[in-house]
């Protein structure tokens, strides 16, 4: 570099580069963003186009030093920022600023029916995103729950494409307002752990349209998603990570997603594929990706040296290329680059408390005869609490989903917080689940094997379940090896660890036995008419055992309603009733095409579910009178509304959930019951009523017709069903698309 002498305070300067002594376009904050694109790209080189194309660490890709364009650092939620891990490796780095807040896992969000609550989370997790310096959260997820068996269902909003739809976009809006993208996944098809790095899902158009794709596509348009993360299984015999139909086709080119497709991490499997098949950014595991081999290999990646080495060839040319680094930057210049970006905030008492409510407003409860719930605290002297999951650490393990969480307010704490002084609580394990290695620790050891006498335990907690007020057990899933666990699926509908047998006991030691079920799946319930009282309480974070008490004491009126089906059986869920769960191990068919959850339900003449979607109590009552319509018919380019009153018929305030679904009476197609098309959380007053209204038009009767390729409408007889539940409908109103 030339030298300039310089003529104050004596010093030698450097000549400074061309940018800073006039500003280039691309650091221009001011001018629109494709500028900025296209000025920095036409800046770089080869080499730096193709480095910005892969990863270089475990969780960051490169920028431009020589531009002054900052790297990219990702980061895995949805439920909380993970902790800072070595830069090749998956073990934590063992930094001492890390411990991050979790919020409830998204089940739980996607319970609460409300959208505002899904823009809380957002705002929320986006701070602390953005605090740790990270520009992409992986998350939210969004893959339906056709199974109760998967092991990720955890992570994702349920089984209905418009609830997903609905509850996902402020989730996104809210995250990305902090210069932080949201980075949707896993598009698409993953509704499996089992084979999903190869299975090829075979799935007609129909379901694809109708169930599997709404909420994607509605990240995209509504929620104008700055990344899509690709997912591991195969749709059309092609990797979905690098697939024609689903990223060039259908993401960009029908849908006109304008950012950044990321391989999900090792779901990258040819160069070529993924060069002309959408793929934009990859990540991954050691050597290419998706094996064990050297570290810090990056430079072998897929989309590393063998793509630079095709197009040094000339087989390939820097068209594709060109295109993936338009994206990167766009990505950058709305993150990293913004003109405006906070600072954010981490682990906060205000992020703590969102968290709380959160999980209060998702919290099902599922059955209180004889109102056994909410106990009232000044009445009980002694509390038993039993179940492992009283104390058991719920924001640890589970995948890529675990967290290093600042603090975790256990059940059983909740519980003694809550009464303080005022009764005595005892705690009894009840049973207990094999211990396992700590997930993603350098060094952790195998615990040793230690023999489980369920029986001692079970009969240690039914004796003192005799002389207790009032017993909560508190049980389910945990985030174990396949339960609720990235990376395999459950063998059983039951719950595990022998929980059946002792909470039937329980019951008959003790007539006011409540079942607290902690868990991110559907479960079977043989003691259902055994127990008065069963709550479902998700992994509800880092407030969970605070959440959890001001539902059992009646500080907080439960309003959470179920996000999917439970069904009474596991042949009572269409997967498994048709035979296609997990599949051969190369394929899986989705035999019961678009009857997905309660839509299969509705279907079934001599079999109810468990728990229907949509279920949810509360321990007021609500009344709905009869629903109208503005009109009795519409044409396509109208909309018709229809209202019903609601009141709160009981003694205190609480929220309704209140659902309106669609259904053909007659269609070319065979079309679901009824379908979710409309959902309003409604907070009453004691003796208050509230009008409740929905408005839809053509798009809402709708179903994709796979034979023409396209959404159709077909003009007839629909029904507008209001209600509390999927199999609780309140009120019915006749009309005619004309």
């Amino acid at each position: 570099m030339k030298k300039i002498k310089s003529f104050f305070w004596g010093v030698s300067l450097f000549a400074l580069p061309v940018f800073a002594q006039q500003k280039p376009a691309y650091l221009d904050v001011d001018k629109p963003i494709e500028v900025r694109v296209e000025d920095a790209l036409r800046r770089m080189t080869l080499e730096e186009k193709v480095a910005m194309t892969h990863a270089q660490s475990k969780f960051s890709s490169p920028g431009v030093p020589r531009l002054g364009i900052p790297e990219n650092w990702m980061t895995d939620g949805p439920h909380g920022i993970r902790a800072e891990v070595l830069w090749d490796e998956w073990y934590g780095a063992n930094w001492t600023n890390d411990s991050c807040i979790a919020f409830p896992a998204l089940t739980c969000l996607a319970a609460t029916w409300d959208t505002e609550m899904s823009a809380l989370y957002g705002k929320s997790i986006g701070e602390e995103a953005r605090y740790r310096n990270k520009n992409v959260l992986l998350g939210p997820g969004v893959n339906i729950y056709r199974t109760p068996l998967n092991g990720r269902n955890f992570e994702y909003m349920g089984e209905d494409p418009y609830l997903a739809s609905k509850m996902v976009v402020p989730y996104i809006l809210e995250v990305q307002k902090n210069g932080v993208a949201a980075c949707v996944k896993h598009f698409a098809l993953n509704n499996q752990e089992i084979y999903r790095g190869h299975i090829n899902v075979q799935v007609d158009d129909r379901a694809l349209h109708e169930i599997y794709l709404p909420a994607f596509k509605a990240a995209v348009h509504e929620g104008q998603a700055w990344a899509i993360m690709g997912s591991y299984n195969k749709y059309k015999d092609e990797h979905c990570c690098h697939n024609q139909y689903l990223l060039n086709d259908l993401l960009k080119r029908d849908w006109g997603f304008d950012g950044v497709v990321v391989s999900d991490w090792g779901g990258v499997h040819d160069t070529k594929e993924a060069i002309f098949n959408g793929l934009d950014m990859e990540f991954g595991s050691w050597t290419n990706g998706l094996n064990w081999g050297q570290s810090n290999a990056y430079d072998n990646y897929y989309l590393a040296h063998p793509y630079l080495n095709l197009i040094k060839k000339g087989e390939v040319t820097e068209k594709e290329l060109n295109d993936k680094v338009r994206r990167i930057l766009r990505l950058v210049f709305r993150t990293n680059m913004a003109k405006e970006r906070h600072f954010g905030s981490f682990g906060t008492e205000e992020h703590a408390l969102a968290g709380r409510t959160i999980a209060q407003q998702g919290i099902v409860l599922l059955q209180n005869k004889k109102n056994v719930l909410p106990v009232d605290a000044s009445k009980v002297k002694r509390v038993l609490v039993v179940g492992e999951n009283a104390v058991k650490r719920m924001t640890v393990g589970g995948g890529s989903s675990s967290l290093k969480a600042k603090y975790e307010v256990s059940p059983l704490e909740g519980i003694k917080a809550r009464l303080g002084d005022g009764a005595e609580v005892i705690y009894s394990p009840g049973y207990a689940s094999p211990a396992v290695k700590e997930q993603d620790v350098l060094g952790a050891e195998e615990p040793d094997k230690m023999e489980i006498d369920a029986d001692a335990l079970r009969n240690d907690a039914v004796k003192w379940a005799k002389d207790a007020d009032v017993v909560f057990f508190v049980g389910g899933l945990n985030k174990n090896d396949g339960q609720d666990c990235e990376g395999n699926d459950r063998s059983s509908l039951s719950l595990p660890y022998e929980q059946d047998q002792l909470i039937a006991e329980l019951a008959k030691a003790n007539p006011n036995t409540v079942v607290v079920i902690i868990s991110g799946n559907a479960v079977a319930m043989p003691w259902v008419k055994q127990v008065p009282a069963i709550v479902e309480a998700w992994y509800s974070g880092t407030e969970a055992g605070n959440a959890l008490a001001s539902i059992l004491f009646g500080d907080v009126n439960p309003s959470g309603k179920l996000p999917f089906t439970f069904p009474a059986r596991l042949e009572d869920n269409g997967a498994h009733a048709l035979g296609e769960h997990p599949g051969d191990s190369i394929n899986v068919k989705y035999n019961e095409s678009i009857f997905v959850g309660y839509r299969w339900a509705d279907k079934q003449k001599k079999t109810k579910p468990l728990f229907a979607f949509g279920h949810g109590l509360s321990y007021t009552t609500f009344a709905y009178g009869k629903a109208t319509a503005t009109k009795k018919s519409l044409t396509a380019d109208e909309t018709i509304t229809f209202t019903v009153p609601v009141k709160n018929t009981g003694s205190r305030e609480g929220s309704e959930v209140v659902q309106l679904y669609i259904g053909d009476k007659k269609s070319t197609l065979p079309r679901p019951i009824k379908e979710l098309k409309g959902f309003s959380k409604v907070k009453l007053a004691p003796g208050e009523e509230k009008m409740v209204s929905f408005t839809i038009d053509k798009t809402d009767l709708s179903y994709y017709d796979d034979t023409q390729n396209r959404w159709v409408a077909e003009p007839g007889a629909f029904e507008a069903f209001v209600g509390a539940s999927s199999d609780d409908i309140r009120s019915t109103v006749s009309f005619e698309l004309r």
